[in-house]
């Protein structure tokens, strides 16, 4: 018998807690002694080549992949449960793997900013959201003023990061704060 298999997205600003919490549910998956296999964009380096990590150093071995065809090439048959960090770096067709895995009865873990740095939808995270089961909406603490922060902050030479920067800039506390709406800045705003 086949079973029913689903979308879950975690989303939320940076240091929201969206790895923690991808890590804490792959961990109850490997305890139900399910097949896990976890992705993440080569693109992101932060943690190193192989790994999701939070930035409070807990971590996982993950696959990097450079597409989402390359991701769903490399997808064992036998696997259970998929999960997929920094979602946002992938292209829209991860929209319809996730969709179809699911329909394989896969369970789909994804973790991933839904708003860039301008406070604008950071597509593919909120197309996965509008299809999945169950969208979790994490906050981070604003380090301006304390109250719970949606947004992220980008920052260039210690300044909020004018509008028309690149949308893609990875990095980590170095160049990204999380902020509330009240404390978020994006020079000329168009």
């Amino acid at each position: 018998m086949e079973t029913n298999g689903w979308v879950e997205v975690i989303c939320g600003c940076m240091f929201s807690g969206k790895t923690e919490e991808l890590i804490r549910r792959v961990r109850r998956a490997v305890i139900a002694k399910q097949k896990v296999q976890i992705f993440k964009p080569r693109l992101d380096t932060r943690s190193g080549i192989e790994t999701v990590a939070t930035h409070d150093g807990l971590s996982l071995v993950a696959m990097p992949v450079e597409s989402v065809e390359d991701m769903a090439k490399k997808i064992d048959p036998a696997t259970q449960v998929v999960a997929i960090d920094e979602a946002q770096f992938f292209d829209p067709s991860i929209v319809d793997l996730c969709a179809a895995l699911a329909r394989r009865g896969i369970r789909v873990i994804v973790a991933g900013l839904d708003l860039d740095f301008r406070g604008k939808s950071f597509e593919p995270v909120p197309s996965l959201m509008a299809q999945a089961e169950l969208v979790d909406k994490l906050q981070a603490v604003c380090v301006v003023c304390g109250a719970p922060a949606s947004f992220t902050q980008r920052l260039v030479n210690g300044q909020p990061a004018p509008y028309d920067s690149p949308v893609i800039v990875v990095g980590a506390q170095e160049l990204y704060q999380a902020r509330c709406r009240q404390c978020h800045e994006v020079p000329r705003e168009r």
